[in-house]
C-alpha cells in the first residue's frame, strides 16, 4: 500500500527511510531488467511508500481476516498486503493499482509465493472501480482520499471491516487502533442503517411496547424512547455491523439488526427477548 501526496515529501522522510529497510521477500527473485519501484516515486494521487510487513499483518489480524473473507486493497503498490491475505490467512485477495508497472510486479511476486490462485491485481482506478463485494478493505491513503472514499464505505454490507494505515476518517471515529513499530492502524466497521423510528415489543413476565426515535452518527445511536406516557432517552447505543446495544431507563438492550428488524435480548431485573420494526 503507498501514501502521501505530491509535494508532501520532507514531511514523511522518517516514513521513506523506515519503509525502505521493509521491502520483504515478495520482490525476491525478479527476473533480470524487471521493473523495481523506488520509495518515493510518484503515482496518479499519491507517491509510494510501502507498508511495513509487521504493520500489514497486525492490520489483517485486527480485521480477524480468515479464508472465507474477500479483502481488497486499494492503491496496492508492490501487492504486499494482498499476498500476505492469501499466503498468511487464506484470504481471496485483489489490489487496485493505477500504475501498470505496480500491477505486473505484483503479479510477479504473488507468483514467486505461490498464492496466483488467491492473489488477483488489477491497473484500475479506485474511484471508478466497483470494490463493494468486499468483505475487508484495506488502505493507506491521505485524509483527503480517504474523505472522498468514506461514502462508498459506509454504504458496504454492515459489518465490513476497513482498516487503514496512518490516516483517519475525520469524525467517523475508528472502532479500533492498533501500533506496531511507531506504526498506527485504524479500524472500522461499517455500521447498519438504523436512524428512524422503531417499535419494539419485550416479551416475557413484564411485557412493554416502546416506540423508539433512533438518530445515528456512524457506529453511535442516541435518541428517544416512549412507553405510553412514560418518555426516557436512548442511551450507550452502539453499532458494531449489525451488532447493536443500547439502555432505555432501567434497562439494556442487546441483539443484532437484519434490515427493517431488529432483535435480542434485554436484562434490567429480569432477562427478556425482544424485537423491534422500523416504523413507515
Amino acid at each position: 500500500m503507498r501514501s502521501v501526496i505530491r509535494g508532501r515529501t520532507s514531511a514523511i522522510v522518517a516514513a521513506v527511510v523506515t519503509a525502505a529497510f521493509v521491502v520483504g521477500s515478495a520482490n525476491a527473485a525478479q527476473p533480470a531488467g524487471a521493473y523495481t519501484p523506488s520509495v518515493g516515486q510518484e503515482g496518479k494521487d499519491v507517491i509510494w511508500v510501502p507498508t511495513p510487513l509487521a504493520l500489514v499483518e497486525r492490520m489483517l489480524t485486527v480485521a480477524k481476516v480468515t479464508p472465507s473473507d474477500y479483502v481488497v486493497d486499494l492503491g496496492s503498490g508492490d501487492g504486499r498486503t494482498v499476498i500476505t491475505a492469501a499466503k498468511k490467512f487464506g484470504a481471496r485477495a485483489l489490489g487496485l493499482e493505477y500504475n501498470p508497472d505496480m500491477v505486473e510486479l505484483s503479479k510477479r511476486n504473488a507468483e514467486n509465493e505461490g498464492v496466483t490462485d488467491r492473489a488477483q491485481f488489477q491497473r484500475a482506478d479506485i474511484f471508478a472501480t466497483d470494490f463493494t463485494s468486499a468483505t475487508v478493505v484495506t488502505m493507506y491513503l491521505l485524509p483527503s482520499l480517504n474523505l472522498k472514499l468514506r461514502p462508498t464505505l459506509l454504504a458496504m454490507k454492515p459489518g465490513t471491516r476497513v482498516v487503514s494505515h496512518a490516516f483517519t476518517m475525520d469524525d467517523w471515529s475508528p472502532d479500533q487502533t492498533e501500533n506496531v513499530e511507531g506504526r498506527t492502524a485504524y479500524l472500522w466497521i461499517v455500521p447498519a442503517k438504523v436512524e428512524g423510528n422503531w417499535r419494539i415489543d419485550l416479551t416475557g413476565a413484564n411485557p412493554a411496547r416502546y416506540e423508539v426515535e433512533v438518530k445515528q452518527k456512524y457506529q453511535m445511536l442516541d435518541g428517544q424512547a416512549r412507553a405510553g406516557a412514560n418518555a426516557s432517552p436512548l442511551r450507550e447505543g452502539k453499532l458494531r455491523g449489525e451488532d447493536v446495544s443500547f439502555i432505555v431507563g432501567d434497562r439494556t438492550f442487546t441483539g443484532k439488526v437484519s434490515g427493517d428488524r431488529m432483535e435480542g435480548t434485554s436484562k434490567g431485573g429480569s432477562e427478556a427477548r425482544w424485537t423491534a420494526t422500523r416504523m413507515k
